[in-house]
């Protein structure tokens, strides 16, 4: 049997392991270039449409980062009644305010983010991300590091969404992975606040991260609950994690939860509806029994760094 032949055009090499990675064609190379923080670039590929790469990895890609921030975004806004005052840690492509604002409630959205040259490249090469989203009124753009920030605010949020980089050696991303950065998020919540985040690799070859993420928070929240959504050009089924003392993703009756997007008037969402939450939140048993089989817990002295 002859060998397949491959077009000759550039390759984007992903490595997810050692062993393994995900090619993809190139049309173009948009951008490419290193800030204070990361390595950045931008590049067109013939699959997945334009695609944001940070130190060597897809963020999001045009073809389908709406289902990756929906995720993210819209289980924590729906079980939350009141979602008015938010705060978004990381989202340097302004996607995630993109959703929030889609609900007319809220009136205080903060983003801090610790690297500005990402946030202005994306608003420059990635527009439609953000969609507008960092002109609107209620958003306040802060570039910092995020644990500095929650350490010297007194305000207090209705959801903390925390939307960065996986904890890897060499950016300041793993500092907030730990058990003191989660309990420093609870204090900075009101009592009946939630927090959401992405959450690492549900593939259960690659599940310490998730698994480590989920064990530390059960020791801060009361409610601690894993979901997942399966982005193509991550080729996998990506993990999210929702915690709150006070509400549960999985006690919403699923018809509550397109009554809520139609009361709030929400009409554009391509992703995320009741049938959506179910799925995302039904785990498959290999996934359960993989997290209850991880016991690491993340700690400042003790941190979690992946491929």
């Amino acid at each position: 049997m002859s060998s397949p032949v491959f077009p000759a055009w550039k390759w984007f090499i992903e490595f997810t392991h050692p062993t393994q990675a995900h090619m993809h064609g190139v049309k173009r190379y948009v951008y490419s270039g290193k800030t204070q923080f990361q390595d950045i670039e931008i590049i067109d590929t013939y699959f997945f449409g334009r695609c944001l790469v940070l130190d060597g990895k897809i963020q999001s890609a045009q073809f389908d980062e709406y289902i990756y921030h929906e995720a993210l975004i819209h289980p924590a806004m729906i079980i939350h009644p009141h979602p008015r005052e938010i705060l978004v840690i990381g989202g340097g492509e302004g996607a995630v305010l993109r959703e929030i604002i889609k609900h007319p409630q809220v009136e205080k959205l903060v983003m801090v983010d610790i690297d500005q040259e990402v946030v202005e490249l994306c608003q420059r090469y990635l527009p439609e991300w953000s969609n507008g989203a960092f002109e609107d009124p209620k958003v306040d753009v802060h570039f910092m590091d995020a644990r500095e920030y929650l350490e010297n605010t007194d305000y207090r949020w209705d959801i903390i969404f925390i939307d960065i980089t996986e904890p890897l050696d060499d950016n300041p991303s793993y500092r907030l992975f730990t058990k003191e950065f989660y309990q420093l998020v609870v204090q900075k919540l009101k009592k009946n606040g939630v927090t959401a985040l992405q959450a690492g690799n549900l593939n259960t070859a690659f599940f310490e991260c998730h698994g480590a993420v989920y064990n530390t928070l059960k020791l801060v929240f009361k409610n601690v609950e894993s979901y997942g959504a399966f982005i193509p050009s991550y080729d996998t089924n990506w993990g999210f994690i929702i915690a709150s003392n006070e509400y549960s993703a999985l006690g919403v009756y699923p018809a509550k939860i397109d009554t809520e997007i139609a009361r709030r008037n929400i009409n554009d969402l391509r992703f995320y509806d009741s049938q959506s939450h179910t799925n995302m939140f039904a785990l498959t048993k290999d996934v359960r029994d993989r997290r209850s089989k991880e016991k690491r817990i993340i700690e400042d002295d003790k941190p979690l760094f992946t491929y």
